[in-house]
């Protein structure tokens, strides 16, 4: 997300560059997995049903199932949120939290993520999809995931700097916290998680 205007990726690309056509992918694909032929599915949404439908073409494999929405706005948001809650559960990871713990974090992090979506114009059943709850799910369980590992190690006890320093990949949930953060309160939405 970015910071002042609130935009997603799409957003920013249709300010730049307004005749383009644009599909948004999202959904729990973690990329060792999809590189290893792991069973996956990943949604691809665009605003026009051909350029989703173009996507799926040319993404789908045996073992690599794409959907298509046209909800854009809640795939992207998705997507990019999750990642804040996903740090959030890494940090009780670190702090020795348990299961019960991780579920009800999720539970009320979807949540958020649906109220917050909604509040920009997502549809609130894209929240309950592959860039929603499935992304969001496998984000936070996961020990391929940047974000979860980035909150682990938090939980720990770990300095941020050192350990942004020390990370080979980026955990893009450190910069959309702030950016989500920033986005709820212009819309008075209450993201105590987020937050």
């Amino acid at each position: 997300l970015e910071y002042e205007s609130g935009l997603t990726m799409s957003g920013v690309l249709h300010q730049n560059a307004p005749h383009a056509r644009v599909a948004a992918l999202s959904g729990p694909t973690l990329a060792l997995e999809v590189a290893r032929g792991v069973p996956t599915a990943i949604v691809a949404a665009s605003a026009d049903a051909a350029v989703a439908q173009t996507a799926q073409q040319l993404l789908h494999r045996p073992s690599f199932r794409v959907y298509t929405s046209h909800d854009v706005l809640g795939v992207e948001l998705g997507g990019a949120l999750k990642n804040v809650v996903a740090i959030a559960a890494g940090v009780g990871d670190g702090l020795g939290f348990g299961d019960n713990s991780k579920a009800a974090l999720i539970t009320r992090g979807i949540a958020e993520l649906r109220r917050l979506g909604v509040a920009c114009g997502a549809r609130a059943e894209t929240f309950g999809g592959l860039s929603g709850i499935g992304d969001l799910t496998v984000t936070c369980f996961s020990r391929l995931s940047r974000n979860r590992g980035l909150g682990e190690r938090l939980g720990r006890g770990e300095d941020l700097q050192a350990i942004l320093a020390s990370m080979v990949s980026v955990a893009e949930g450190y910069p959309t916290a702030r950016s989500a953060a920033h986005l709820a309160r212009k819309l008075n939405v209450s993201t105590p998680i987020i937050d």
